[in-house]
């Protein structure tokens, strides 16, 4: 793949990680993960690795939107942000400790719990 068609497929990734992240508030991840999986071919480490380095500024330009519109519960978005800090550690920490076929399942497991969670 020539560096022109890799940086459009990359652009287009970011542009679906985004829309996601911007309309549902999060779940950029869902499409970062396998777009740079299986399109980029990237490692299944360093695809969970860079989405969440992807996904921190496009989550902060999208509270930042949403606090702006009134959209923000903030008693509610505090706690739940130190939780998601002090799990993000953990998960950081956990991440080369995982083999990729392993990381691949959880991975797969939580994007079906999602879709099921969202159907009923």
């Amino acid at each position: 793949m020539n560096k022109q068609a890799r940086l459009i497929k990359i652009i287009l990734i970011g542009l679906g990680t985004g829309l996601c992240n911007g309309l549902f508030g999060a779940g950029g991840g869902m499409i970062a993960v396998p777009s740079m999986v299986h399109i980029l071919k990237l490692d299944e480490h360093d695809a969970h690795a860079t989405a969440i380095a992807v996904i921190l500024p496009l989550a902060a330009i999208s509270a930042y939107i949403y606090f702006t519109n009134g959209f923000l519960d903030m008693d509610r978005s505090i706690p739940v942000a130190v939780g998601g800090i002090i799990g993000g550690i953990i998960g950081a920490f956990l991440l080369h400790r995982i083999p990729s076929k392993w990381l691949h399942k959880i991975f797969a497991l939580f994007m079906v719990g999602a879709a099921v969670r969202m159907i009923f």
